[in-house]
Order: structure tokens, then sequence, then C-alpha cells
């Protein structure tokens, strides 16, 4: 989802049977051929000594994998099921022990099996993997044998010099190797970047699309980000790059990739659609009105080429399974598995043996749960324990005390309780004259990455928020910035959250207590702001006024489509928004009275 910068990361191999692959800029490192064989094909074909003249291949694939190796905490870690009867069933999901053990069950007896990624495996990552910059997370997906992944957005939170790094290995520049006498060795699977050019030389950054190889049967596989890519991410982050149309830039290499006899395609996009349901298992071409699925991807898969056989997309964290027509009018598959690893998609290309091209009508999909009641993999547990050791000292250090649950990423309101605590603490911690003298406070939502969960996580005891939880709810360590913006360009950037580029799907600003509007969602762009609601501690804004303004230094460069906060003046920096995050969870939390979890009243929302 859209979100803030943080830990970076990407990776690079070739993929299978790639012997010698000509390098495509600095970043690209070969990869060891044959890695991928495991087994021969079984066909459809008639008769006794008659070669088949079909193989099915299997294509799993998963998305947005946020370095969550452990299974995700409350309500980010339930998928939803609808039941014939109606009702909807929360079933716990994710975890890599358990990803592990459903792709390894889920290849047995596929003897032509690839696995694939749709972006977004590292960045905003847990503690777990943030704090060691997302070098466990590599390490599980090379254990996880996945073949390929597009980069997303969240792979250039630290900037393509630690993308490459992920790729090609080698310590981190200022912290070095975290294991005594182990060297990170990099990612064993390409991360492709089709739509990213390097400024200076028009150049790809990364490999643009690779060919996975069997016995014959040639898959090509093309990666892109979303093309906005830079409104989300900061600005250091994307700094030398270009961000090119996705459309255009798969259907380009598409071309290339057919001329070169490869006539299987299938086209990983980091950017995604809603589905009218959040049941992962809603049949989304079912013909309801309403039904389907809507999101920028609709138009994308309606404007690539036919020669691209199925799609595998991600970034808005839902599931899906949908055909969507392509410009020929036929019928394609579009597959979203949610996020966290809490599903994976499974879907079968019956691949022409003659043709070499996929047999589109008879392609099947679906997403499964990764369930939390199967054996877990125990290479992924060790792995797990080993870095966990790493990270305790830090990790479980007690920050404060809630109640109940606060939830952030699990609240579907517009208005979230842990948007406003975390508002709250940006504006007490900045409002000292000393410290920028803040008078209101913007949370991005899409910068709130978890739920605090009452239950404990380890062996801290239930209530007690640990530094490992508040990291995962805050993982970007932004640097806060106050800054003067006048009363009328605070309304423009509260008008911003619902039109312009968020018209389509509204971004609403988590605000400090003291500011109160009503959001008027039977209206219209920016009319869904009532203009004359809004006010500061009781009192209207005045257009003319200037008011200081904390955020983080995501939205201050004017991130998540909010280009009126990026015109402060005056601005000086402050803390983190975590250290912010954690003195205020220190100040109004103790072991007897623990924090509750806030009203939301300051946004008055008419549907």
């Amino acid at each position: 989802m859209s979100a803030t910068p943080q830990k970076n990361r990407a990776s690079r191999r070739v993929l299978a049977a790639a012997a010698g692959l000509a390098t495509v800029g600095a970043l690209v490192a070969a990869m060891p051929a044959g890695a991928h064989d495991r087994g021969n094909g079984h066909g459809h074909g008639h008769g006794h000594g008659h070669k088949p003249r079909t193989v099915d291949v299997q294509l799993l694939s998963f998305n947005d994998l946020h370095g969550n190796l452990e299974p995700p905490a409350g309500s980010a870690g339930n998928v939803s099921k609808t039941h014939a009867d109606g009702t909807v069933e929360a079933i716990p999901a994710g975890g890599v022990e358990y990803l592990a053990t459903s792709l390894r069950t889920a290849r047995k007896g596929n003897p032509y099996s690839v696995t694939a990624a749709g972006g977004d495996m590292v960045g905003a990552s847990p503690l777990l993997s943030g704090l060691f910059h997302d070098e466990p997370t590599i390490e599980a997906l090379n254990k996880l044998k996945l073949d390929v992944s597009a980069v997303g957005n969240h792979e250039f939170d630290e900037g393509a010099t630690e993308l490459a790094r992920l790729q090609n290995g080698g310590c981190h520049p200022v912290e070095g190797c975290y294991e005594k006498g182990k060297k990170f060795k990099g990612a064993d699977f390409p991360y492709l970047a089709a739509n990213v050019t390097k400024e200076k030389t028009g150049k790809p950054l990364l490999k643009p699309y690779t060919v996975w190889k069997k016995n014959g049967v040639k898959i090509g596989f093309i990666g892109v980000t979303l093309e906005g890519t830079p409104d989300i991410v900061t600005a250091n982050g994307v700094k030398g790059l270009k961000f090119h149309d996705e459309v255009k830039t798969i259907n380009k290499y598409a071309k290339e990739l057919d001329r070169k006899g490869v006539k299987s395609i299938v086209a990983l996009i980091h950017e995604g659609g809603a589905p009218a349901s959040t049941s992962y298992n809603y049949d989304c071409d079912s013909p309801g009105a309403g039904d389907g699925i809507s999101g920028p991807i609709v138009d994308i898969a309606k404007g690539i080429t036919p020669k691209v056989d199925a799609l595998v997309t991600g970034h808005t964290h839902q599931a899906y399974v949908c055909t969507v027509p392509d410009p020929a009018g036929k019928p394609r598959m579009v597959t979203s598995a949610a996020s966290f690893g809490k599903l994976y998609t499974d879907t079968t290309l019956t691949y022409d043996l003659r043709t070499k091209d996929i047999v589109r009508t008879s392609v099947k999909s679906a997403n499964h749960v990764v369930t939390r009641d199967q054996p877990k993999a125990a290479d992924m547990t060790s792995l797990i324990e080993r870095w966990n050791k790493l990270a305790a000292p830090i990790a479980n250090r007690p920050q404060g005390w809630i109640s109940a649950d606060i939830n952030g990423r699990g609240s579907t309101a517009p208005e979230k309780p842990l948007g406003n605590v975390i508002a709250d603490a940006q504006l007490e911690g900045l409002a000292p004259a000393d410290k920028g003298g803040a008078e209101v406070a913007f949370m991005n939502p899409g910068g709130i990455r978890a739920d605090l969960v009452y239950k404990a996580s380890g062996s801290e005891g239930d209530g007690v928020v640990t530094y490992g939880e508040a990291f995962t709810v805050q993982p970007f360590t932004n640097m806060m910035n106050v800054v003067d913006l006048t009363g009328a360009q605070l309304v423009a950037a509260l008008q911003q959250q619902v039109s312009g580029p968020n018209e389509a799907a509204p971004k609403i600003l988590q605000v400090s207590k003291g500011l109160t509007y009503t959001l008027d969602l039977t209206k219209t762009g920016a009319a869904r702001v009532v203009t004359d609601s809004i006010k500061l501690n009781g009192a209207a804004i005045d257009p003319a006024r200037t008011y200081r303004v904390a955020m983080n230094e995501f939205l201050a460069g004017g991130g998540d489509g909010f280009p009126a906060l990026g015109q402060g003046t005056n601005k000086l920096v402050g803390a983190s928004d975590l250290d912010l995050f954690n003195a205020y969870l220190a100040a109004h939390s103790t072991a007897t009275a623990p924090l509750a979890p806030p009203a939301t009243d300051r946004i008055t929302v008419v549907q």
C-alpha cells in the first residue's frame, strides 16, 4: 500500500538455465544455471510412445510480504472467508514457516513448477527483518526457492544502491556484517524492474525480464513497479531514477521476448485493484451489479498486449483471482495474494510444446490460505530463531502498556484509533517552542504498518508494548518536520485526501487532537471535505493565518498525493516518528494505568 520510506532491498539473479547473461547496468549479477530443475514433466497426450502435445506448468505466486517472517499479529494476520450461508470467518494466516510448508506441499507432483512474486518483498518490515536491512527476508526467500520477483515501491525505500546490495550481496555499508564470519550473499533470484531506468544513461536499473527454462519449456517473466512509485517513496529512495508507463514497458519487452522465440509470457506488476469483497474466496467473475474488481490494474490489464498470458499483481494488499479481457477481447487471468504471506496463488499454465505458447482457455487459478495449523518448516524456524537472538536485546525492551488492541492497519475506518495516538505523539513531542512549536500534526495512513495488539507476542506479558512491536507499527524511522503552512494550504491538504490522485482511493490523514472536520462521502472530489466545518481547538481555520504543522519527512515532501503539504516553509527537523511514538507510550502509560484506545471523534463521516 502506499506508505512511507524505509528499508529497501533488491535482489537479482538470472533465472533457471541462465548461464551467460549480459549484465544490465551495474546491478545485474549472474546466477547459477539449472538451479530450478526440479524433476521431469508429465503432460497431456494421446496413446503410447507419442510425445505429449502439452505440459502443465505450475505458477505459484505471492506479493507484498514486507518482511513478515513471523506470523503477523492481530487482525493484520487474518484472512476473511465467506461461507455458503453468508457468514464470514477470520482465519489466522501467514508466517514464513507456514508459507514454506504450503509452497513445498503445493509443488509435490508438479515437475514444472515456477515461483514468482509481485514486489514489496521487503520494506516497511517488522523489526526482525527491518533492523537488519531485510537481509533475513532475502535469506528466507532464497530458502523458499523464489525464482523471480518484480520490484515494488518499497524495494526503493533505501535507494538504488541498497537495492543492488540486496540483489548482489555484501555487508551493509554502515552497519557492516551482522554475523561474525558471515557475509550476506544477496538474492538467488532476479529482481526485475523493466520500467525503471537511470536518469543519466537511460539504461535499465535492473534486468527487465528473465526466461525460466526446463526441458524445452520456456516462460518469460517481465517485472514492473507502479509508475507512481516516486509519489509514495521518499525523494532519496528514487534519486537519479525514472519510472515509466507500465503498459508501454510490458508491451515493449513482450515484443522483444516474442522475437526471441519466447511465446509464453507472465507479467509481474506491482500495482493492483480492489475486488468487491475482501473475502479471499470471492468469485471475482460473478456477474452481479457492483461485482468484480476496480482500480488501476483494470486499465493496465486491458492495455497489455495479448502476447502476455497472465498477470501477477500486488500493492493493494487485496486477494483476487479475476479474468480481465485483453485488448483482443480474450479473457486473461489477473491475480493477487493479499499480503504478509497469508495467501499464495496456484495457477496452472498449459504449455503447448509445438506453438511454445500457453493455451489461455485452460488457465486455472486459485488463492490458498497459508494456514497456521500445518507443520512449520524447520529451516525457517531456525532462521527466525537465529535472527531473533540477534534482535532480542533491542526488540524486547518494554516501551509502554495498553489496555486493549489499538487498531491501525486493521481498522477500515477513515479515522483509526492508532492513527490518533501517533498524531498525538507527534504533536506532543513537537509542540514545545524549541522543538518546532507545532499546533497540529498529520500522519499518512499508509505509514501505519500494523496494530498495537494486547496479546503478548513473546514472553513480555499481555498489554506490554515492546520496542519490536512499536517498530512494526512505525518501521520507517522517518525524521519529523515542523513547517509553516497557511490556513488555505492546510485546507487544500485536507481536500487533497479525496481529490486529484487520491480521488479514486482516498487517503485520509490521521489528525492530532484539536483538529475536527466533517467528511461528506455522499459528495465527490474536494467537496467531500466540508470546508466551514474545519476547526482547530474550536476556532475556524483562518486562510491567511500561518500555522505550525508537524508531519513526517515523507509528507513534508508532498508524498502520497499531498502537494500542499510540500509547500511548507521555515522547516525545523525534529526527532524520528518512532522515537516520538515510544516517548508518548512511556509518558502516557504504566503497568497499572495502561493506555486505552482513544475515541475516534475528530472526523465526522457522512456516508
